[in-house]
């Protein structure tokens, strides 16, 4: 998942970033309305946490701007603003949940989960394809029923590569999901994480280098062709 954090206190932001990242939750931020505008126009968000005051466009106009642009993004507040008008207005604006400072990261990447489940309601919280079982809420992965132990990064990419129900994800795609903005774009961060994962899941293999494109799960579960990571999958 990655997210959207708009936060002008620098060091609430960063720590706020690196606690997400624990969750194995990417996330952007902009300490003010134009960056968070700046970066809404580039890239594609799962959630946007935002501070009401900030500099520049406030996060109410932030917010404004999403609920129109039609996207369906979720929208969390994330302010200090603690009375039952704030919150009645910020719904009112079209947030879809309120949490007020201080609060605990943990609750926050709770949060985040159920808003990102609800957003995609179609599919179940626990998610099962080709003998895999993916929980996002407890972040365990069990293949035919055995536990796999991941990294974050390597639970971050397969979440994305089982939410494509066995469809192609190029590299592009798993480095701008599963990583953040700093992530360099020219990097082999994609490449060498799903060849640790597909090790990581076992024989036979089930993650599939399609050259030239990217990776998806395979549900015929086979062995990639040799040399396949070295052949495909973009900047991957």
């Amino acid at each position: 998942m990655r997210v959207l954090l708009v936060e002008d206190e620098p060091f609430l932001a960063e720590a706020v970033r690196d606690g997400l990242r624990l969750e194995a939750i990417a996330a952007d931020i902009a300490a003010d309305g134009d960056r968070a505008l700046e970066l809404l126009s580039v890239n594609s968000y799962d959630i946007a946490v935002l501070d009401r005051d900030i500099p520049g466009p406030s996060g109410d106009e932030i917010a404004a701007r999403i609920v129109a642009s039609g996207s369906g993004m979720p929208i969390l507040m994330l302010t200090a603003a603690d009375r039952l008008d704030d919150k009645a207005s910020g719904f009112a604006l079209g947030a879809d949940d309120y949490l007020t400072k201080p609060f605990a990261l943990q609750e926050l990447a709770l949060r985040l989960r159920a808003l990102d489940r609800r957003r995609a309601h179609s599919r179940p919280p626990v998610r099962e394809i080709a003998g895999l079982r993916l929980d996002p809420f407890r972040r365990e992965v069990h293949r035919d029923g055995r536990y796999i132990a991941l990294t974050r990064k390597q639970f971050a990419v397969l979440e994305v590569l089982v939410a494509a129900e066995g469809g192609v994800v190029s590299a592009e795609e798993l480095l701008e999901r599963a990583w953040d903005a700093n992530a360099d774009p020219f990097t082999n961060a994609v490449r060498i994480t799903v060849s640790a994962l597909r090790k990581r899941l076992g024989e036979p293999w089930i993650i599939a280098t399609v050259p030239g494109v990217g990776y998806r799960i395979d549900h015929r579960a086979g062995t990639p062709p040799e040399g396949s990571d070295r052949k495909g999958g973009g900047r991957g």
